[in-house]
C-alpha cells in the first residue's frame, strides 16, 4: 500500500508542447481528432495541437536534447548558448564569432544543429552574472538571468520600485537589459491538508521531486536538515538529510519506515505514468511539464536558464525559468521533459486559473551537491 501511494506522491508531468504549431481553426473546420493516447490527448487539450503535431514535437525535442552536448563541444570557445526553435523543430547554437572560413559553424552543423550569430560567448555572460550574484539585491528586484540571444544579463524589477542602485552596479559589470514586472516571485510551500504527498514536521506540505538512491529530492525551503517527514497515511517516512535555502533551493530526504524508491513520475489518473530514464537538460525553448500535489500537472516552455531569483528570504542562484503555473503545495514537485528529469519546483507568481510563471532548481545541481544518484528505469 505504501508503494502505491508513494508513487502518487511523486507527481506527474506530461510532456507538453509550446504553441508554435498551434493556430485558430478557420470557420467551418472540423474539430481535430483527439488521440486515443491520454498522454498525447493531454497535450492537445493544453496547447491546441493536433495529434500529429504533438507526436512530432516529442520526437524533435528528444533529438535536440541528444544533440546539445556534442553541439556545445563543437562550438568551443565561441559557444554562445543553445535553445530549441519550435518553429523549425531543431536545436540552435549561438556562436559569438562566426569566422570567415566558417569552420566552427560547419563543425556545429555537422552535429545536426543550426547556428546563429550572437553578440557574446556564454562564458562571458555567465561571468558577469556570477559577479552580479555577489551584489545584494533590494526587494524590488525580482530576478536576473543570462540571455544568450540578446548577449546580456536581463534584470527584472518591480514596476515603480527602487532598483536604481542595483541596476547601476549591474551595468558596471557588463551588458544589462532591464525588464519590468508587476509580479514578484514567492515560494510554493503550504499548510497541511488531507491526502498530501508528504508533510514536514506535521505542518508544511510539499511535493516529491525525483527518486534518488536512498530517498528523494525536493525543494530546500520545504524543511531544514533533520526535519521529520510523514507520508500520505500519516506514517513516518524519513528525515531531511540535507537542505539548502536560500542560495540554493534543494533538499535530500532519506527515507525509511518501509518506504522505497521507484523511477516514476505519475500521471495522477490524467496522463500515463512516465518512467524517468535520465537527467539530460532540455534547452531554452523546449516544452516542459510540472507536477505537484496541489495542481497535479501543467505544461509550458523553458524561458531561461541560470537565473537568480530574489525571494524575500534571499536570492537563489542557477534557476531555470518557465511559463508553467503552480500553486502552494506544489513546491519540490517534478519538472520533466520526455523521460528526462529536469528539476524541482521552487517558486513563482500567479496560479493555475489565471496563469503564472515558475522557476525550478535543476535536478543535476542537487545530485552533484550531495553526491546522489537518480533512480532511473
Amino acid at each position: 500500500m505504501k508503494r502505491i501511494r508513494m508513487l502518487a506522491a511523486v507527481g506527474a508531468c506530461a510532456l507538453a508542447l509550446s504553441g508554435a504549431f498551434a493556430g485558430t481553426p478557420a470557420a467551418g473546420t472540423p474539430a481535430p481528432t483527439v488521440s486515443s493516447d491520454p498522454f498525447v490527448a493531454a497535450m492537445q487539450r493544453d496547447l491546441g495541437l493536433t495529434e500529429a503535431q504533438a507526436q512530432t514535437r516529442l520526437r524533435q525535442e528528444a533529438v535536440a536534447m541528444d544533440l546539445d552536448p556534442a553541439a556545445r563541444a563543437a562550438a568551443g570557445a565561441a559557444y554562445g548558448g543553445s535553445w530549441f526553435d519550435a518553429a523549425r523543430g531543431t536545436l540552435v547554437i549561438g556562436l559569438s564569432n562566426l569566422d570567415s572560413t566558417g569552420a566552427t559553424a560547419k563543425a556545429v552543423r555537422a552535429t545536426g544543429a543550426e547556428v546563429v550569430r550572437v553578440p557574446r560567448p556564454l562564458a562571458e555572460l555567465d561571468a558577469v552574472k556570477a559577479r552580479l550574484d555577489s551584489v545584494r539585491a533590494p526587494a524590488d528586484v525580482a530576478s536576473w538571468r543570462v540571455d544568450p540571444r540578446s548577449g546580456s544579463v536581463v534584470v527584472t524589477v518591480r514596476r515603480g520600485g527602487d532598483a536604481a542602485g542595483f541596476l547601476a552596479a549591474a551595468r558596471k559589470l557588463g551588458p544589462v537589459t532591464v525588464e519590468v514586472t508587476d509580479r514578484m516571485p514567492t515560494t510554493f510551500a503550504a499548510g497541511t491538508v488531507g491526502g498530501d504527498p508528504y508533510i514536514i514536521n506535521g505542518s508544511v506540505r510539499c511535493s516529491i521531486g525525483f527518486s534518488v538512491q536512498g530517498g528523494f529530492v525536493s525543494a530546500g525551503h520545504c524543511g531544514g536538515a533533520g526535519a521529520s517527514v510523514n507520508g500520505w497515511d500519516g506514517s513516518w517516512m524519513g528525515n531531511f538529510a540535507a537542505s539548502s535555502f536560500p542560495g540554493n533551493d534543494f533538499s535530500f530526504i532519506r527515507i525509511g519506515g518501509g518506504w522505497w524508491t521507484v523511477p516514476v513520475v505519475l500521471g495522477w489518473g490524467t496522463v500515463p505514468d512516465r518512467l524517468v530514464r535520465g537527467s539530460a537538460v532540455a534547452p531554452i525553448g523546449s516544452s516542459i511539464c510540472r507536477s505537484g500535489s496541489t495542481t497535479h500537472w501543467h505544461c509550458g516552455t523553458v524561458l531561461g536558464m541560470n537565473e537568480t531569483v530574489n525571494y524575500q528570504q534571499g536570492a537563489v542562484f542557477q534557476m531555470t525559468h518557465t511559463n508553467v503555473c503552480a500553486e502552494p503545495g506544489d513546491s519540490g514537485g517534478s519538472y520533466i521533459t520526455g523521460e528526462q528529469a529536469q528539476g524541482m519546483t521552487s517558486g513563482g507568481w500567479g496560479n493555475c486559473s489565471s496563469g503564472g510563471e515558475t522557476w525550478f532548481q535543476p535536478v543535476n545541481e542537487v545530485l552533484g551537491a550531495y553526491g546522489l544518484s537518480l533512480v532511473v528505469a
